[in-house]
């Protein structure tokens, strides 16, 4: 008997948290470009911009993110876009001046960090942070492609269709379709056939 209380009350925990989910969700979607249908946001998490982010269906982000879009002077268009059924963990950080787009399918592990620009730091004296943004490159990660735990992705970066980067890299070039990259800085180190 006390099995099946203990079940009936992680049943009610899963079902309030599940609620709680989807509500949240509902009342953020009207601040988006665009929110597909059956797409979840968990709170907490940090949202600027959002006017300018587009985000498919059955779209999954994880407690803890970060996802953002940075101003662009008058320029209004949609800056960052989250294809449908795209799984992202958390915490991670997806900011995007002009362009970041993540394909269909894509999956993000935990404490990634993919953004299409840089800091500037070449003023001595003044903190980084009040100096702009510079290096401003979309970024492009194709379908079905799957982001290991704690990597970057810098800006200027393509990561192909069904690519896989490994845990702890930094991506600062292209990463092919249907092959794996790893290390700070990622390099190829095999390539598998399409399809599997």
């Amino acid at each position: 008997m006390r099995s099946d209380l203990k079940g009936s009350l992680l049943d009610i925990y899963k079902f309030s948290s599940r609620l709680r989910e989807k509500l949240f969700s509902l009342i953020v979607a009207g601040g988006f470009a665009r929110f597909g249908r059956k797409s979840v946001i968990i709170p907490p998490v940090r949202l600027e911009g959002e006017d300018r982010i587009e985000i498919g269906s059955y779209v999954y982000i994880a407690r803890g993110c970060w996802i953002q879009a940075e101003p662009d002077g008058d320029n209004r268009s949609s800056a960052l876009f989250i294809g449908d059924r795209t799984s992202i963990a958390g915490p991670c950080v997806l900011s995007a001046m002009r362009s970041v787009r993540l394909e269909d399918h894509v999956l993000l592990a935990s404490n990634i960090y993919i953004s299409d620009h840089s800091h500037r730091y070449d003023r001595a004296g003044v903190p980084v942070k009040d100096q702009g943004l510079t290096r401003i490159e979309p970024v492009l990660v194709k379908r079905g492609a799957w982001i290991g735990n704690n990597a970057v992705i810098c800006p200027g970066v393509t990561i192909g269709q069904g690519a896989v980067v490994g845990a702890n890299s930094v991506v600062n070039r292209d990463v092919p379709d249907f092959s794996i990259a790893a290390g700070a800085p990622a390099r190829v180190i095999r390539y598998f056939g399409q399809g599997g």
